[in-house]
C-alpha cells in the first residue's frame, strides 16, 4: 500500500538515492486489481485475479482461504525458487489480509516455499500484533523500541542477512504494512511534513460526472472535515514511510558490508495506489483510475545501468516471472500470465513488449445497512467520512489499459444492470475527468470490447497476445456476436 512520488518532495529520499538512482524506474507500472489481497496474490502467483481467484480481502473472496492454500500456494514463485532453484527464502511482514484466520489453519500454517517465515496475523498494524514465527505465535505490544513493526521487520531482515548460509542463493520478501492505515508513525517522525497536504490535481474535489454511480454518489464539494481527514491521512502516510526509508538504507548497507550488494537484485514496489480526494472520494483504493492502479517500481542489480527510466507497460504479474528468470528457471514450466522484465532490466534492444493489460475487480458490499449511514441501504461498504461509500457489490468491473505508440487509453466495463462503460484518452486527459465512451469511434469500442473478452478469459501465454494497437492484432467481428450474450454471466461465473 505504498506510495512513492519520485520528485524532490518525497518521503523516500534514501530509497530514491539507493535504488532509483542506482538502477531503473518503471514509470508505467500497474496492478491488475487495486486492493491488497488480490494484488498480493498476483505478485506471488504471476497471475491475473481471474486465474488465482482471489477477488477481495475476505476469506469468502479466497483471501488466504483453504482453497488458495491448496490450489495456488504450492505454485507461487517463492515455492518454485526454493524447491526447484535451491534458494533459501525469507518472508517478513504482511502476507495476505486473512492470513492466520482460524478457519484457514491459523498462524500455524506456513505456506510452502519459505525457509524463514515471520508473517503478520491478519491486516496492517504497527503495534499490538501477532507474528507467525515459523508457525509459532509471537505477541508484540506497544513499546516503540521493541515492537514498532517496520523496525522489527528491519531487524529480522538484518539478522537473516547476518546468519544465512553463504552456500545457497537467497531471496527475501519484506512486506511492510506502512503506509497502510492506521498510519502510526515512529515517535521521532510525528512532527515531519507539517506543511504537506494531499495533491490538488485537476480531479481533486470535483464531481465525477459521466462516471459509474459509485463515483457519482460522492458529495461535492467535500466537507472541511473530510478534507482535513484526507490531508491528515496523507501526511501520516508520509511519516510512516520514513521508517520504511530507514529499513531500506539498513538493508542496502548490510548487503554492502557483506560484499553482496553488487550481485543482488533489489525490487521496490507496492500492492496498490491510493486516492485522497480525487472525484471527491475521501480516502481508499479499489477504483479503476490511475491513482489507484499505478504503483512505483524501482529495480537495481547486476547488469542494470544507473539512473534509467523505462516507459514500457509493466504489471505486478511480471515480478514472479522476472525473479524466476533471474534464477534460471524455465518460465514455460509455469502457468504464469506475466512476462519477465529481465530483457528490459538489461536494456536489451528490440524487445517485443505488451501494449495492454487487464484490470479487474469484484466489488465488496455489506448485506445489512450501515448503522452510521442508515439512509444508504444494503450493498455498500466503507462509507466514511460523511457517508461517502468507497465500495459496493456492483462496483465490479474489468478494463483494458492500453499504452502504445499511438494510444494511451483505458476502456472499462461494469458488470451491472446497465453494463456501464468508461473510456479515457489519457494523452488528452491524464486525470481521467472526461468519459469519452459516447463519443469515441465505434470501431475502437468494438475492438476494445473484444480485447477485454479475450483478456478476461486468458491464461498463461494467451494473456500475452498482441493488443488492439499492435501490428499483429487480429480482429474478427463475427466472434463478438457469438460471444456477446455470455459476457456478464462469464464475468461473474469465473469469480465463483
Amino acid at each position: 500500500d505504498s506510495l512513492l512520488m519520485l520528485s524532490f518532495q518525497t518521503p523516500l529520499k534514501k530509497t530514491n538515492t539507493l535504488i532509483a538512482q542506482m538502477g531503473i524506474t518503471f514509470v508505467n507500472a500497474y496492478v491488475p486489481s487495486a486492493l491488497c489481497c488480490p494484488s498480493r496474490a498476483s505478485i506471488l502467483t504471476g497471475k491475473y485475479p481471474h486465474n488465482h481467484h482471489v477477488v477481495n480481502n475476505t476469506l469468502e473472496g479466497n483471501c488466504s482461504s483453504k482453497l488458495w492454500q491448496k490450489i495456488q500456494e504450492p505454485y507461487t514463485f517463492p515455492a518454485l525458487l526454493k524447491a526447484m532453484c535451491g534458494y533459501q527464502t525469507f518472508f517478513a511482514g504482511k502476507y495476505l489480509n486473512e492470513y492466520g484466520a482460524e478457519d484457514a489453519g491459523g498462524v500455524g500454517h506456513v505456506p510452502p516455499g519459505w525457509s524463514f517465515w515471520y508473517a503478520l496475523e491478519k491486516n496492517s498494524k504497527y503495534y499490538n500484533y501477532t507474528l507467525s514465527v515459523n508457525g509459532k505465535a509471537r505477541r508484540h505490544g506497544e513499546n516503540y523500541s521493541v515492537d514498532y513493526l517496520t523496525d522489527v521487520l528491519a531487524n529480522m531482515s538484518l539478522d537473516f542477512l547476518e546468519y544465512k548460509s553463504n552456500f545457497e542463493p537467497f531471496f527475501m520478501m519484506i512486506a511492510t504494512p506502512a503506509p497502510h492505515s492506521p498510519w502510526t508513525p515512529a515517535p521521532q517522525y510525528t512532527k515531519s511534513f507539517q506543511n504537506v497536504s494531499a495533491p490538488r490535481n485537476s480531479n481533486f474535489n470535483i464531481h465525477g460526472k459521466n462516471k459509474h454511480w459509485l463515483i457519482r454518489q460522492a458529495k461535492t464539494p467535500m466537507s472541511n472535515s473530510s478534507i482535513q481527514f484526507l490531508d491528515d491521512a496523507y501526511r501520516k502516510r508520509w511519516q510512516t514511510l520514513l521508517s520504511v526509508d530507514d529499513l531500506i538504507e539498513k538493508l542496502v548497507k548490510k548487503l554492502e558490508v557483506n560484499g553482496e550488494l553488487d550481485n543482488t537484485y533489489i525490487f521496490y514496489t507496492s500492492d496498490n495506489g491510493f486516492h485522497t480526494g480525487q472525484f471527491s472520494l475521501p480516502i481508499d483504493k479499489r477504483q479503476l483510475y490511475e491513482f489507484d492502479i499505478k504503483v512505483p517500481l524501482l529495480v537495481r542489480g547486476p547488469g542494470i545501468k544507473p539512473n534509467q527510466t523505462n516507459k514500457m507497460l509493466v504489471a505486478n504479474i511480471d515480478l514472479g516471472p522476472t525473479i524466476l528468470d533471474i534464477a534460471g528457471y524455465d518460465l514455460n514450466k509455469t502457468q504464469m500470465d506475466g512476462m519477465s522484465l529481465l530483457p528490459l532490466l538489461r536494456g536489451d534492444k528490440n524487445v517485443t513488449w505488451r501494449s495492454d493489460f487487464l484490470v479487474e475487480y469484484q466489488g465488496e458490499g455489506y448485506n445489512g445497512s450501515d448503522p452510521t449511514c442508515p439512509g444508504l441501504g444494503p450493498g455498500v461498504t466503507h462509507c466514511f467520512p460523511d457517508c461517502v461509500c468507497e465500495d459496493s457489490y456492483n462496483n465490479t468491473y474489468a478494463c483494458v489499459r492500453t499504452l502504445s505508440a499511438s494510444w494511451d487509453l483505458q476502456y472499462c466495463e461494469f458488470d451491472d444492470r446497465e453494463v456501464f462503460v468508461e473510456v479515457y484518452n489519457l494523452t488528452a486527459d491524464p486525470h481521467q475527468i472526461n468519459n469519452i465512451a459516447k463519443t469515441i469511434d465505434q470501431e475502437i469500442l468494438e475492438k476494445m470490447n473484444y480485447r477485454l473478452m479475450m483478456l478476461q478469459s486468458c491464461s498463461g501465454a494467451t494473456c500475452r497476445t498482441p493488443g488492439v494497437f499492435d501490428p499483429g492484432y487480429r480482429f474478427d467481428p463475427r466472434l463478438m456476436f457469438s460471444n456477446h450474450g455470455l459476457r456478464a454471466r462469464r464475468f461473474s461465473a469465473q469469480f465463483l
